[in-house]
Parts: C-alpha cells; sequence; structure tokens
C-alpha cells in the first residue's frame, strides 16, 4: 500500500531501514530520511510508490534504497518468490546464475545463490562476470531448472536487473511471470528468509564449451580475410569475443581501448547502447584510421550486436532491421532449415526472404521471450540489435554468435569482391527497399503516455505520410494469434507500416516506421532511398501529430 502522508512513509521507510541487510542503502535511506532539502519527501515517496515489478522476463530499476529501486531487499525477495515458484512447480535440475559487470551485480548473484540453497535448491554460478547469453546457454546445456542473470542489459549506469529463465532456456512469459511476482509480494520480511550457502561455482569449462559451439556455426575453411574494429562498450563481451575470433581463425580486432575494460560507470557514452547518436563514434573514428572492412560492437552484457560499414570515406551504421535481413540470408545460404521469426515491430523484410526460400516465417511479440518460442525456430530476431542464430543452444538473443556470423558472412563477400552494402542493394531490388527507423518519445509521466495511446484509439488516423490506412489493428485484443499487447499498428497502402507502443523498460512511447519501396532495377535504388527517406520524415510528423505530442 503506497503511504498517504508524510507519517506513514516515515513508517513504512523505517520498517524497510530494520530488514535492509546492506550498510550502503540503509546509510543512504537514512540520510534521505532527516535531509531537509527541497524534494527529499518526493524522492522517498517515489521510492516507495510500490515494487518494482517484473517487465520483460524480470526486474530493472534504478539502485538504491526503497520497494521501487534495485536492492539487495528486492532482490533477496524476488529470489524468495522464484525459489517458491520452482518448489511449487516441482522444477527439477538446479538453478544458474549469471551477472555482468555492474554497480552490484556480483552481490545480487551472491544474494540470490543463497536464497536458493537456503530453500534446498542447488545453486551453481557462474565464475566471474561474463555475457548473458553464456548464462542462456548453460540453463540448457547443464539441465538447470531455472536462470537467473543479473543484468541491466544497456540501461544507463544507475541501473540493474534480474533477468529470469525457465529450464526452457527462454526468458519467463505469462503465466509463470505472474505466479513468480505472487510469490515474490508474499514474502513479508527479508529476515524470514532462509539463506544458506553460496552454491557451487561453475567451472570455466563451461566458458570453453560456449566458445567452441558458437565457434562451430561457422562453415570450416571459409574466407577470414577481414579488418574489424570491435568495442564492448565496457561491458563483460570483450575477452569471449577476442577469444572466439581467434579461434574461428579471424585476425584478432582494432579495439577502442577506451572502452576495452568492464566499467560500471560507463564514462565514454551517454548510454551504453550501441543505437545511442555517438555510441559508436569512436569505433567508427578507429576504424576510419585503421581501414577496416567492418565495425562490431556489443552492449554491456553482449546480448546484443551492433555494426558498421564504410560508404564512401564515411562510416553507416547498419540498422537492427538490415543486420537481420543480412544473418538470416547468410544462414539460409548455409542451408539452415526451419522458422525465421521476428517481432512485429521489426520488419517485414525477413518474411519475404524467407518465403523465398521456402522456409516458415513466424510473426511474434516484441521481446525474445517471445520470439524464442516460435515452433520449429531457426533464426529469430527484433530490430532492436538482438539475434538468435542458434536456437538448439542457446534460446535468448547472443551477440557473441551474430557477431561471428556477421564476421564470416562479410569476409565471403570480400573474397568475392563484394560488401554488405552490396548484398543488401541485392535484396532490396529482389524484394523491394524496406526502409525502417523508429521515434522514441521520453514522457517521464506514465499519464501522458497512457494519454497518448488512448488518443489514438479514440481519434482514429485515415491517412499517415499522404498513404491511406489500410488497416487498423488494436493491439490489446491479440491480433492474428498474438498474445494481447498495448500497441497500434497501422498498416498502409503500399506495404508501409507504423506500430506505436509503451516501452516495456523505460519511460517512453515507441513508433516503429518502416516505408516499403519498389525497385525496378539496381540503377533505381538511388531514388527508391530518397523517396523512403522523405516518407519515413513524414510519417515522424504525421504519428507524433496523432499522439498530441
Amino acid at each position: 500500500m503506497v503511504p498517504t502522508d508524510h507519517s506513514a512513509l516515515v513508517v513504512r521507510a523505517r520498517e524497510w531501514l530494520a530488514d535492509d541487510p546492506d550498510a550502503q542503502t540503509r546509510a543512504e535511506l537514512e540520510s534521505l530520511l532527516n535531509s531537509t532539502a527541497p524534494g527529499a519527501t518526493a524522492e522517498l515517496a517515489d521510492r516507495f510508490s510500490g515494487m518494482l515489478q517484473f517487465g520483460t522476463a524480470g526486474l530493472r530499476g534504478a539502485l538504491g534504497a526503497g520497494p521501487n529501486r534495485m536492492n539487495r531487499v528486492v532482490v533477496i525477495k524476488a529470489a524468495a518468490g522464484l525459489a517458491r515458484y520452482l518448489l511449487a512447480t516441482g522444477a527439477q535440475g538446479p538453478v544458474v546464475i549469471g551477472y555482468d559487470a555492474r554497480h552490484n551485480s556480483d552481490v545480487f548473484a551472491q544474494d540470490t545463490a543463497e536464497v536458493m540453497t537456503g530453500a534446498g535448491l542447488h545453486a551453481l554460478v557462474m565464475p566471474r562476470s561474463l555475457p548473458t547469453p553464456v548464462l542462456a546457454y548453460a540453463v540448457k546445456a547443464l539441465g538447470a531448472s531455472a536462470g537467473v542473470m543479473v543484468t541491466a542489459s544497456h540501461n544507463p549506469p544507475q541501473d540493474n536487473g534480474y533477468k529470469v529463465y525457465l529450464g526452457d532456456g527462454s526468458q519467463i512469459v505469462p503465466p509463470a511471470d505472474v505466479e513468480i511476482a505472487k510469490r515474490i509480494a508474499a514474502v513479508d520480511k527479508v529476515s524470514s528468509v532462509p539463506q544458506g550457502p553460496a552454491g557451487q561455482t561453475i567451472s570455466e569449462d563451461l566458458v570453453d564449451s560456449y566458445l567452441d559451439t558458437v565457434v562451430g556455426l561457422l562453415t570450416e575453411g571459409g574466407p577470414r580475410d577481414l579488418e574489424t574494429v570491435y568495442t564492448p562498450l565496457h561491458g563483460v563481451g570483450g575477452d569471449l569475443v577476442h577469444l572466439a575470433m581467434k579461434f574461428a581463425g579471424f585476425p584478432a580486432p582494432f579495439v577502442v581501448k577506451e572502452q576495452e575494460r568492464p566499467d560500471p560507470d560507463f564514462p565514454t557514452v551517454a548510454f551504453p547502447n550501441p543505437e545511442e547518436p555517438g555510441a559508436m563514434d569512436r569505433a567508427m573514428a578507429l576504424a576510419s584510421k585503421k581501414g577496416a572492412d567492418l565495425v562490431i560492437a556489443n552492449d554491456p552484457d553482449a546480448d546484443r550486436c551492433a555494426a558498421a560499414i564504410p560508404v564512401g570515406k564515411k562510416w553507416r551504421m547498419l540498422t537492427g532491421d538490415e543486420v537481420g535481413a543480412l544473418l538470416a540470408t547468410h544462414l539460409i545460404r548455409k542451408g539452415v532449415k526451419g522458422t525465421y521469426a521476428a517481432s512485429i515491430v521489426s520488419s517485414s523484410l525477413l518474411g519475404k526472404i524467407a518465403a523465398a526460400a521456402g522456409q516458415a516465417y513466424a510473426e511474434t511479440l516484441t521481446g525474445f521471450k517471445w520470439i524464442s518460442r516460435a515452433p520449429g525456430l531457426a533464426f529469430g530476431y527484433e530490430e532492436a540489435l538482438g539475434y538468435c542464430v542458434d536456437p538448439e543452444h542457446v534460446r535468448d538473443k547472443d551477440g557473441i554468435s551474430a557477431l561471428l556470423l556477421l564476421c564470416e558472412l562479410a569476409a565471403s563477400l570480400k573474397a568475392e569482391g563484394r560488401g554488405l552494402a552490396d548484398l543488401l542493394d541485392e535484396l532490396a531490388v529482389e524484394h523491394g527497399l524496406h526502409a525502417t527507423t523508429q521515434l522514441s518519445i521520453r514522457l517521464e509521466d506514465p499519464a501522458q503516455i497512457a494519454g497518448a495511446m488512448q488518443r489514438l484509439r479514440d481519434r482514429p488516423v485515415t491517412a499517415l505520410a499522404g498513404a491511406a490506412v489500410q488497416q487498423l489493428d488494436d493491439l490489446t485484443t491479440g491480433i492474428g494469434g498474438l498474445p494481447p499487447t498495448d500497441g497500434i499498428r497501422y498498416q498502409l497502402a503500399g506495404g508501409s507500416r507504423v506500430i506505436v507502443r509503451p516501452s516495456g523498460t523505460e519511460p517512453k512511447i515507441k513508433c516503429y516506421l518502416e516505408v516499403v519501396e519498389p525497385v525496378a532495377s539496381p540503377e533505381a535504388l538511388a531514388q527508391a532511398r530518397t523517396d523512403a527517406e522523405i516518407a519515413l520524415g513524414a510519417l515522424k510528423v504525421d504519428i507524433r501529430a496523432a499522439m498530441g505530442l
């Protein structure tokens, strides 16, 4: 229950203080309680406005004291709720726990292990801070009943998170998340949670096995002549990427030295997300200096992969949709059969590539917790730089295996005297130019986000960027057999599309825009790109106006 007055707020904060095992957050909360600074009461009220809830397969939020922050109290209760769920469902096998290099990740991992052993479960803890895909691999490789990864992925430095997997190797979805959340809410005090030993440390052999698996995805003896620049963006991907490229036979990449080692403060970037403007600038500058063929990057927990290619004397970031199309084409040409899946906000190009190759195509809700569950999955991706190229072993996005396959493709094309841009042109001529972009609007007040969505529902638009709306889908009704979700999709004349949805992890409303332009010949590509750029700009203006923003 949210406190309704200051005295009730102070009482609740004092109760929390008495139950908090962490000296740092106790001191932080004590200081806030004693503060007379402007905004102190509002800050206290925000911290106690509710408990962090399971969102995209777990918890994510700013570090700090209070139930609406990431801290040891919240983590211990989350672990206790998960343990109770596993015991209630009769789950078999150990619980595998991984962590990245963010502030307190190792502490939260140890707390989780101690709660699991205290509940009578077997806890296996990663030997060191490692990428998220290694944890996803371990869940399947070790026959675990569940996995926990302590990471906030590409969120700002003040955040941390708690991602939960079940024994199938995929992130949790309903009803498991709801059932776990109920059991978390039922945990009264941390002092009532039994805690045991810190679990068993997993051997480095598991990491070696993961590397053997991802390197085994490549065709043995294929071209490897490729000069690359790499950045892990201060995250935990660097060591494994170096080893993976070495074992695969690629030359060692040039690395952005200032971003090479894990640093939870991410000092060289405003946001440690390769999608953010400026995040890849140092890597592209180094690539220009070295005359590289390709720039590659991971986000801090290395479950995403970004890339940039040379265009004349400049470098251009590839979109997630472009990398998805390139990887899918590469896998199809390598003979990988099965379902090629993408989230509804990703480009429609993948469906056309799959159909032309006689492979099944599936469209899912956003997030790999849904993509990974596509029946017969061979490859899945989402436009936010996430790619699953080996679902048999890692049923989640994996920025390291995707990076290796992209390097293999680039080296193969280089051996033919071509580049990734040439293959993208080839796909555009065959299937039409599919140009995508995103409009992301940060709104700190949740009511503004809800209001913008409601405005779209109350006042349906009939045209966007001069193209008629041929179909309007309210995704809360569960369109096309998909589970209901808060979103609206506009399907426009000519194959273009707009999807609007609130972000699941940040206070943002996101608009995913796609324009499809027919391309009669390679010579028509330049004009098609110009037309697409103009149309995307017009879509941004029109959809923002339709939301009243």
